[in-house]
């Protein structure tokens, strides 16, 4: 599916190469800008089906990138984020997250060179989906083990592995189990966290949502 996107980073450089990633993958660049308010401009103008933003943006190159996706999603619920960093800034993570039931998403800017996973999460993301960086996971769940205390050490892998926007037959294949063995871990997760099936509640994004708050 092509997909209709606004690339936000300072670096010329990075915003180019982006676009040409996204360009040979059958995507479509609607804007690059290189700042937070130029970010939240281009989504008003253009709606994309996604927002690609790096965090750290002029004038004070603190966290003016994740400020204007937090305005978007607040202006536009539904619109579909995924922020790229250099390094691993669980705060901004939490807060992202925060906004939302999903199409958000949290990747180290290493991640790009990865072609295909950087393109999956692309997918993911504008599909509703929630992706985070490993890294990221690793942090928040060192940082925020009270509601998960009463998983098992598989569960707490497999809720990793969610939290990475991974499907059941990728956390399959990653810790070496059936996919119904997943699904009853996934069961147990959200019975664990008090997430019962109701009108549509996406039990899934709220479960990573769980530990982080």
């Amino acid at each position: 599916m092509s997909l209709r996107i606004v690339v936000a980073d300072d670096s010329v450089l990075l915003r180019e190469g982006l676009q040409l990633i996204l360009a040979e993958a059958g995507h479509q660049v609607v804007a690059g800008v290189g700042d937070g308010p130029s970010l939240v401009a281009a989504h008003a103008e253009h709606r994309p089906d996604l927002c690609l933003v790096d965090v750290r943006m002029p004038p004070t190159h603190t966290d003016e990138g994740l400020r204007a996706a937090v305005q978007v999603r607040r202006a536009t619920p539904e619109a579909r984020i995924l922020v790229l960093s250099q390094y691993v800034e669980v705060s901004y993570a939490e807060e992202l997250l925060a906004t939302g039931d999903g199409g958000v998403g949290y990747l180290l800017k290493d991640r790009v060179s990865e072609l295909a996973g950087f393109l999956d999460a692309v997918a993911s993301v504008a599909g509703g989906g929630t992706v985070l960086d490993p890294q990221v996971v690793g942090q928040l769940m060192r940082r925020r083990r009270d509601p998960l205390e009463q998983l098992t050490p598989r569960e707490r892998d497999v809720l990793a592995a969610m939290a990475e926007g991974l499907s059941n037959a990728a956390v399959a294949a990653r810790l070496h189990v059936t996919e119904g063995g997943v699904e009853k871990h996934t069961q147990r997760i959200f019975a664990k966290l008090g997430l019962h099936a109701d009108d549509g509640q996406h039990r899934r994004v709220k479960a990573v949502l769980a530990f982080l708050r």
